[in-house]
């Protein structure tokens, strides 16, 4: 009987660490990193920002816009969107002046207006009185784009695909295949370069949007047909070359890229500017990596790959001097783990 008793206990003592390894969240190990994971059981973030408050507000695609104020998560809205593929609710990005209007603008596919981008406000946690801003920017179930930023300038920057539809993306009159530019009413800038929403043209798909903003230059993320995945330097009317050339090519015509994956498949999606290095996350790449800068910032001198762990990742952004980034493993091409998907809180070693 204490025999038995007693193997009773060690398969008891067995089976609770076993749960606890699987299931408890746990900081993850990485040489030079701290991290920790801060929010489980999501479906398929997309975007995080964060109100000047230091709450977290993120996405996720099936239309929930969720704020995190450190010991839980609030729902504040559910928007009507067309989740199909990679379509649905994506990004977002905070008002700058978010303490006298309290708005905040998501990018998302409507049902009926293609891709679009529309103001909210949030009163008492709730969303409310929702501005669009620009609508019938092509959608379909690929290449949708979708991360939209304020830039130093204080204009919105919103990075839309060529909805599979390839010569949209050199079309300078179609919304397609472009990186936009707005006021924050949803007009357009006079000094935008050709009279009308578009910034820089010949993308497939954009998915992520940064900035030095010690000297304002603009990096973009973007996904390549065959690996060919590339990172940019974005000017003000430059041409990418998408689809007419890929990566890097051998006239003036088109602008080169500041790295091409043409070794592997990165997918890169989100990207943030931090301690001279870019951050990207990689989706079919599973990890987050690092690309150090020179003083220019218009060369890579090294990189690093980390937390290849944790399959897909989808964003990354820096927030008071650490990393957050999102998994998206539940997005129809990852494989779920325990308690996916994740956002993870990251602090470097440097």
């Amino acid at each position: 009987m204490q025999k038995k008793l007693i193997i009773f206990v060690l398969a008891a003592i067995i089976i609770s660490a076993v749960f606890i390894f699987l299931v408890i969240p746990s900081p993850l190990d990485e040489s030079g990193y701290q991290s920790e994971v801060i929010i489980t059981n999501l479906d398929t973030p997309w975007a995080i920002a964060f109100l000047p408050d230091d709450r977290m507000i993120f996405t996720e695609r099936g239309g929930k816009v969720r704020i995190w104020d450190g010991d839980q998560v609030i729902d504040i809205g559910n928007i009507n969107v067309k989740e199909i593929s990679e379509s649905g609710l994506l990004g977002l990005a905070v008002d700058p002046e978010y303490n006298e209007n309290q708005y905040i603008y998501l990018y998302y596919t409507s049902p009926n207006n293609g891709n679009q981008v529309s103001r909210f406000q949030i009163k008492d946690n709730n969303l409310t009185d929702e501005t669009v801003l620009l609508d019938n920017i092509p959608s379909s179930g690929i290449h949708n784009g979708g991360r939209i930023k304020f830039g130093p300038d204080g204009k919105l920057y919103i990075a839309t695909g060529d909805a599979g539809d390839e010569p949209l993306a050199q079309d300078i009159n179609s919304l397609a295949g472009k990186i936009l530019r707005m006021n924050k009413d949803g007009s357009i800038p006079d000094d935008n370069p050709f009279g009308n929403y578009v910034y820089s043209y010949g993308h497939r798909n954009p998915q992520g949007i940064t900035w030095d903003t010690s000297n304002g230059l603009m990096y973009a993320s973007e996904h390549g047909p065959t690996r060919n995945d590339e990172i940019n330097i974005i000017e003000k009317g430059g041409n990418y070359g998408w689809p007419i050339v890929q990566c890097d090519n051998t006239t003036d015509q088109y602008i080169n890229s500041l790295r091409c994956f043409n070794e592997f498949t990165l997918a890169p999606s989100g990207i943030a500017f931090y301690e001279n290095s870019l951050f990207v996350t990689g989706l079919r790449g599973n990890q987050l990596r690092r690309l150090f800068l020179d003083s220019s910032g218009k060369k890579i001198i090294s990189e690093e790959e980390l937390f290849n762990n944790l399959g897909r990742i989808r964003d990354v952004v820096e927030y008071k001097g650490y990393l957050y980034i999102a998994t998206s493993n539940r997005d129809g091409r990852g494989v779920p783990k325990i308690n996916d998907d994740k956002i993870i809180r990251i602090k470097t070693g440097n």
